[in-house]
């Protein structure tokens, strides 16, 4: 069997080595964005992230197998996949605690005013803040309750126990007091201290939080979305910022990079990073791990 990885993730000879021994023979195309330099007809399994943005599956003849390095399926097209039986495995559980971690500090910025110290220590100014925030007995309302969110709600569990889910398919889950259906999504809205996306990108999730939705929000609430940017319509989140929201942060963005020429960039209340938020130094050793595994279930050794 033929299969193609990228350099989307950094290889080591030895796990070449391993995965030839399940059978494959690999062939290496550095940038998902440029002409493969063989005929991708004959790829049996692929690794990547990228990949079939730039190229289009159906070239992929004899596609059976796909291995993304990100654990949304946006960058996929699903109903080809479905349609032709491939397998489609992806990096669940791999960024989790990365971005889980992320999402705490960021609020936890937010609420101690660290920007307003961070330019006052640039300024060599002494001035103190009298309003700062405590996370203690806030309730923390997530939304998309599965391997990053769990992860955001185990460490949010450290500072509060009213910790809320909604899902698309709820279920009892550690460290969440109650994980909702959709439809009650509107109603946590309106009592929740702080709001969290952590819901795949998907038709029905599209432009989940409009202008309707941001307006439900309690007066001072915290946003943050470190899933993907079209979950959210921008204009409405800026709006939300200069009269309903205390503050907002956001990893991700529906155009990235982010425009110069976004108002976004200007909200001082508003942490805006790079799509960042999923890294670490143990993402490599997770990610490997999961390969190695989906491997051994494909090809039953």
């Amino acid at each position: 069997m033929l299969m193609l990885i990228t350099g989307a993730f950094r290889w080591t000879e030895q796990q070449i080595r391993t995965i030839e021994s399940y059978g494959f023979t690999v062939k290496y195309s550095e940038r998902e964005d440029s002409e493969i330099p063989f005929d991708v007809s004959a790829v049996d399994a692929a690794i990547g992230n990228w990949l079939f943005v730039h190229h289009d599956i159906r070239r992929f003849k004899n596609l059976k197998y796909i291995q993304l390095l990100s654990a949304g399926h946006d960058r996929v097209d699903e109903d080809y996949i479905k349609e032709h039986q491939i397998i489609l495995n992806d990096a669940r559980g791999v960024y989790s605690i990365p971005i889980a971690e992320f999402i705490v500090c960021g609020v936890l910025q937010l609420y101690k005013k660290s920007r307003f110290f961070y330019n006052n220590q640039n300024q060599k100014l002494w001035l103190k803040n009298r309003d700062i925030t405590e996370l203690c007995g806030k309730r923390i309302c997530i939304v998309g309750t599965g391997s990053i969110g769990s992860e955001t709600a185990k460490r949010f569990s450290g500072f509060t126990d009213e910790i809320y889910g909604v899902d698309l398919y709820p279920s009892e889950r550690p460290y969440f007091k109650e994980i909702y259906p959709i439809e009650m999504l509107d109603r946590e809205l309106g009592v929740s201290d702080v709001v969290v996306l952590t819901l795949p990108l998907t038709a029905e999730t599209e432009n989940m939080f409009d202008r309707h939705r941001f307006s439900m929000m309690k007066n001072g609430a915290v946003f943050v979305n470190a899933a993907r940017g079209g979950l959210a319509d921008e204009n409405a989140l800026s709006e939300a910022l200069d009269n309903k929201l205390s503050g907002a942060v956001c990893d991700v963005f529906r155009m990235e990079p982010l425009s110069e020429n976004s108002g976004l960039w200007e909200k001082e209340n508003l942490i805006v990073t790079p799509h960042n938020s999923f890294v670490s130094e143990n993402n490599a050793d997770r990610m490997w791990s999961v390969i190695e595994k989906n491997l051994k279930d494909f090809t039953n050794k």
